[in-house]
């Protein structure tokens, strides 16, 4: 196969926009820093909605959206590439005017631009778990964040056996909420409790499809695909589901906490506030607090709707691989599975590099096994946890 050189100034501006979209900390930035605190005064109140706070953002929207008219994507001759670059440059404008619409109005608004609303069918699929999927595990024994920190590391230190080379690192930190990836970086909330029948699950999510894809992406000459092409994220969601499913540990709870995240962002833009969307979730059989995570993800500032993309993602993937796709691919880096064809045409021309790691859940022969008869669900994600009605 002959291999097609980029153009250098193609490539310099697919640099130039990579760095610019490296230097925002998006979900960090729209998420609260006070949640734990804000999550004990609810408990003892839930009177009115819970009043979050936000981290200062480091770079001035403004500064931010000069930068980005500066890069003149429009001038990328490369058809495939310039299409891709496009697409991002019209996707990072529009994170930077969700920066500044942050906590008011209007960012709800701005989130249904980036990540959709929850269609009728995805809102279906959901209410199809919640009504048939019952048998919850209980909570058994817990990991605490120094706990979860040593596996997580000992995951990356197994990536870093494969190749000595790579960037990717996990830290504790009392400004996130839960368990994150920020760029090359897991981020562990020093409150976080994960329990010991979801830790492979969650490291998998995080280490082995985040990290991995970000690792992979980082190393193509085309570097957007490290930060991420436009509507990544829903595929980076699915896929990140997939391995839980992959090794074997997607639980009854986790496909119903799927679920209800749909419905609450459902909920919220249907005009429910936070108590009702909170009392929703309360009354279909969740725990108090973590009904209260649910509704904070998707009410945090001003409603966003990212957390309808999971079970959407990871749907949109199971039908791929009932239709006889690959996962191969998708390793390349961050990118969504509507442009995986230019993907391809870009691999196919020798453009980009093999992948540096692929997940480490994939050794495992059973998740084959485990993902084909995923597939075969597609249509019926419900059935997914053995014992569904």
């Amino acid at each position: 196969m002959s291999r097609t050189e980029l153009s250098v100034a193609d490539l310099a501006i697919d640099h130039t926009l990579a760095q610019t979209a490296g230097s925002m900390q998006f979900l960090l930035d729209v998420t609260p820093v006070n949640a734990d605190h804000v999550r004990q005064e609810f408990a003892e109140g839930r009177v009115g909605p819970p009043e979050f706070t936000y981290r200062p953002l480091e770079v001035s929207p403004d500064v931010l959206a000069k930068a980005l008219d500066n890069i003149d994507v429009a001038s990328v001759e490369d058809p495939t590439l310039g299409h891709l670059l496009r697409a991002k440059h019209r996707e990072l404008a529009l994170q930077i005017e969700m920066l500044k619409a942050r906590d008011t109005d209007d960012f709800s608004a701005l989130s249904i631009q980036l990540y959709g609303a929850a269609s009728p069918e995805l809102r279906a699929q959901a209410a199809s778990i919640l009504d048939r999927v019952h048998r919850t595990e209980g909570p058994g024994e817990s990991l605490d964040a120094p706990a979860f920190l040593a596996l997580a590391q000992a995951e990356i230190d197994h990536y870093r056996e494969v190749d000595p080379e790579i960037d990717i690192h996990a830290e504790m930190r009392d400004d996130v909420n839960g368990v994150m990836v920020s760029g090359n970086t897991l981020l562990i909330d020093t409150d976080s409790a994960v329990q010991v029948s979801r830790a492979n699950a969650l490291i998998q999510h995080e280490v082995g499809t985040h990290l991995v894809t970000q690792v992979n992406g980082t190393a193509q000459p085309v570097r957007v695909l490290g930060s991420g092409l436009a509507g990544y994220d829903e595929t980076q969601e699915g896929l990140a589901v997939l391995a839980e499913i992959g090794c074997g540990q997607l639980t009854p709870f986790r496909l119903r906490q799927l679920a209800a995240r749909v419905l609450t962002v459902h909920r919220m833009h249907s005009g429910a506030d936070f108590v009702e969307a909170w009392r929703a979730l309360v009354d279909e059989g969740f725990p108090e607090n973590s009904a209260f995570t649910t509704t904070m993800r998707a009410f945090r500032s001003g409603g966003l709707s990212k957390d309808a993309i999971y079970l959407r993602g990871l749907v949109e993937l199971l039908v791929h691989l009932r239709g006889g796709g690959e996962l191969d691919l998708l390793w390349l880096g961050k990118f969504s599975l509507e442009d995986l064809p230019l993907i391809r045409d870009l691999d196919d021309r020798g453009v980009l590099n093999p992948p540096r790691l692929r997940p480490r859940y994939l050794e495992d022969p059973a998740a084959q096994t485990r993902l084909a008869a995923a597939a075969d669900r597609a249509d019926d994600v419900a059935g997914l946890i053995e014992g569904a009605a």
